[in-house]
């Protein structure tokens, strides 16, 4: 990252007339679509402007930063929406955060496609939503009515939330994060969710193949893991353990959104591991990206896949 590129970064800040209500990436720069801003990403959290940056900066790059901020802040629509500005050092040992203008709000509450999340700021790397995953989160809400559902890695509930929102008659959430699940469920409470209608389990998913059962069968089962998370899961080896599993949690003619977020993996990984480990249930489509997350190589960034299950008789247990 270079300050010269940061004029590439000013002119489309610049080009922005309207924050609206809802959260969005601001600008993206991991999709490597700007030379020099490969490691930077902005955000706009309802009032609070995230900075981030995934690589160790120049002090000049970071001066040359902090200047268009200042310069940012003379701007109208800044001056009557933007409360704070932080910057993230994501690469940094414990992720700090500095306050470039106002004061922190370590938690926010966002809204996304008329849905209530909280955030944490200024704690952890990640902040409790991932903004790519809001079509993946739409579609869920758009397809739910009266379904079972399974989140696995379920996180901070996203897809939960979307889902009841959706008319879900049940979400069963699962991850090993017993404080994630809490944000989960505050994330419900802040939509007036039935919590009856929602489970959080807190275990390890391999572990757990009865518990699920018992809550099943599924009509839509959502898999969005970590690439990897140490001591539990590596994404190309435990990936198709969960996958010749799906036939004894699905419905048939349930639906299964499979996801990988590794810019080294396709695709057609997903698709081929899919094929090989539960061939009944077929690939349909990959739904699209938020058009802000634009990557110059289309397999670079998420891929969230849509398959279907159709029950063969050799599914069936008599």
């Amino acid at each position: 990252m270079t300050p010269s590129a940061l004029v590439t970064l000013d002119q489309h800040v610049r080009q922005i007339d309207s924050f609206g209500d809802e959260v969005f990436r601001l600008f993206h720069g991991r999709g490597q679509c700007f030379e020099g801003l490969e490691q930077i990403t902005i955000d706009w959290l309802n009032g609070q402007i995230l900075i981030s940056l995934f690589k160790e900066h120049s002090e000049d790059f970071l001066s040359a930063l902090t200047l268009h901020v200042e310069q940012w802040l003379q701007l109208e629509i800044w001056q009557n929406n933007v409360h704070s500005v932080l910057l993230h050092h994501r690469s940094r040992a414990g992720a700090p955060m500095d306050v470039l203008f106002g004061t922190l709000a370590h938690t926010q509450v966002v809204t996304e496609n008329g849905l209530k999340f909280l955030l944490d700021l200024g704690q952890k790397q990640n902040n409790g939503l991932f903004l790519d995953m809001k079509n993946g989160r739409k579609w869920v809400m758009e397809h739910a009515q009266q379904k079972n559902v399974l989140n696995l890695f379920a996180y901070t509930c996203g897809f939960s939330v979307a889902a009841i929102a959706g008319g879900a008659s049940q979400v069963v959430n699962l991850d090993m994060a017993k404080a994630a699940l809490s944000k989960g469920r505050e994330n419900h409470r802040l939509n007036e969710h039935d919590t009856n209608k929602v489970k959080f389990l807190g275990h390890d998913l391999f572990k757990s193949w009865g518990k699920l059962r018992k809550f099943g069968p599924y009509d839509l089962v959502i898999i969005d893991p970590p690439t990897f998370q140490k001591g539990s899961f590596a994404l190309t080896k435990d990936y198709k353990k969960i996958l010749r599993r799906l036939p004894e949690l699905l419905q048939d003619g349930a639906h299964v959104l499979a996801c990988v977020n590794d810019p080294s993996l396709e695709s057609q990984f997903l698709i081929d591991e899919m094929q090989a480990q539960a061939p009944d249930v077929q690939f349909i489509e990959r739904l699209k990206n938020p058009s802000a997350f634009v990557d110059i190589n289309p397999e670079g960034g998420l891929k969230s896949l849509l398959f279907n299950y159709s029950q063969s008789d050799s599914d069936i247990h008599l």
